[in-house]
């Protein structure tokens, strides 16, 4: 599986389509396939790119939680698919992201491409620019979220 790292501006060409950094076209060599789920993410205002494999694996979780006799659970599952869409990326390592998915982050021109572990994100420059955290608060949330789990671990060993 690969892993993406690294945050970079890009700009889309006259189709649309975005080429992706080589640092991320060269994790990708690693991968046995080039196809990727391109959906909005839940709670932020970007796009999520995952590769097809992390996406099952994602989808056999919600599978496994999700009643679809369940009217509330159906339409969730339903709406999750809904913003979805299949793409792979071409020789030259470039994607065309469906312009009904780029409109949801505003189409932009400059779009960030940001590596976080075995998905990337889509963002549009001007709103990733600005959910930038202080290092502080990065800080104080890292010893809130990992301080006691790291600990808990050692204490393990």
């Amino acid at each position: 599986m690969a892993t993406f790292i690294g945050d970079f501006v890009c700009k889309s060409d006259t189709k649309g389509r975005i080429v992706l950094p080589s640092v991320f076209k060269k994790a990708m060599n690693a991968m046995e396939e080039n196809r990727f789920v391109v959906r909005k993410d839940l709670f932020e205002d970007c796009l999520i790119l995952s590769p097809y494999p992390e996406w099952e694996e994602e989808m056999e979780e919600i599978r496994s939680r999700v009643n679809l006799y369940n009217r509330a659970e159906n339409k969730f599952y339903r709406q999750y698919f809904r913003g979805a869409a299949e793409v792979t990326f071409d020789a030259n390592g470039r994607i065309l992201v469906p312009k009904r998915l780029m409109e949801k982050i505003g189409l932009p021109k400059e779009i960030v491409l940001v590596g976080v572990d075995q998905k990337i994100e889509l963002w549009h420059k001007s709103v990733y620019e600005s959910e930038e955290m202080s290092e502080s608060d990065l800080a104080l949330m890292a010893e809130n979220i990992l301080g006691g789990v790291i600990n808990r671990q050692k204490e393990g060993e």
